[in-house]
């Protein structure tokens, strides 16, 4: 039930590699122009200097202003940039069409609703997936790759402890703005929106569309111990989107589990929970068994409830 509707060259399946490379291009090329934008902001907007800015980016976190700049950076050029590469793709390059008309009109509080329980369970499961991966032990012969992917996992989580270290309540809501709104909407509309019904297409199945990108999706954040437990999610994404043809449900179920993230980390820091966001010692079975439960009923009643109407199949929508 996805919408992606072009007739253009470069969209037909035939051209699917060239395609493939184009999008290559101007995501990167989105990324990296909207990074620089917003790094050449930094000195003027949070008063950091030149080399406190660069001492920052190398890993140096002790510069003051240094997590709400490091939040403007990831917003504008990791969040927005997603966003701004899914606008141009779609408008200049496919010139295709969303029919947000039709998408908004799937969109109802019951399936809402059904759609936050199956993330919510997914959450409870995920932490399965996050354990199981977190016992990743490559061959001896590969002991230099194992290294190198520990050092860049350890480089990340320092950089992901830094960003959520939230230390006052606007540093909170412009943390889950940033990681929560604008990833979710910026990752969604790329990803989802994009990127999968083009995999649907050169593959000729939904479900082969669906797994490649949560694949790709989970690949760009160059997390290898948590590669498993975010190509689930990419999927899990991609199914609500599949089932009801409107990239809302994706994009909200994205920003409430980001944003619902950040908050328990954030209410951790403050001993209001037990949590431990370097923890992966340990796994709760009966939560995740329950979360399980929850994801696969949940997912019965929203493709239930979300058929597609007879006038959308006879205008095949």
């Amino acid at each position: 039930m996805e919408i992606y509707e072009t007739r253009t060259e470069i969209g037909s399946r035939k051209n699917w590699l060239l395609s493939l490379i184009v999008i290559v291009l101007v995501t990167f090329g989105v990324l990296i122009l909207l990074q620089g934008f917003a790094l050449a902001l930094i000195p003027s907007l949070y008063n950091i200097s030149i080399e406190d800015l660069l001492s920052l980016m190398t890993g140096n976190y002790d510069v003051p202003n240094g997590r709400m700049a490091m939040l403007f950076v990831q917003g504008i050029g990791s969040g927005i940039g997603f966003w701004v590469a899914a606008w141009v793709i779609t408008r200049f390059i496919d010139k295709a069409e969303l029919h947000w008309d039709v998408q908004r009109s799937r969109f109802n509080p019951q399936s809402f609703g059904v759609a936050l329980a199956i993330t919510l369970g997914a959450m409870f499961f995920n932490g399965l997936l996050v354990y199981w991966n977190a016992q990743l032990d490559l061959p001896e012969s590969m002991a230099g790759l194992e290294s190198w992917m520990k050092e860049m996992e350890t480089q990340l989580m320092d950089l992901t402890k830094f960003l959520t270290d939230f230390q006052t309540i606007p540093e909170l809501l412009t943390g889950i703005l940033v990681i929560g709104v604008f990833a979710g909407i910026g990752e969604e509309m790329f990803f989802r929106g994009v990127l999968q019904p083009k995999m649907k297409s050169y593959t000729n199945s939904a479900h082969w569309g669906i797994w490649l990108t949560a694949i790709i999706f989970s690949a760009i954040h160059v997390q290898f111990y948590g590669f498993v437990p975010r190509v689930f999610l990419g999927a899990l994404f991609g199914y609500l989107y599949h089932y009801s043809g409107s990239l809302l449900y994706p994009i909200l179920a994205h920003v409430f589990n980001n944003a619902l993230t950040v908050l328990v980390i954030y209410m951790a820091n403050q001993g209001m929970v037990d949590f431990d966001l370097e923890s992966t010692d340990t796994v709760s079975y009966p939560a995740a068994i329950t979360g399980l439960l929850v994801l696969m009923v949940g997912f019965f009643y929203f493709k239930k409830i979300n058929q597609p109407k007879d006038a959308e199949l006879d205008q095949g929508i």
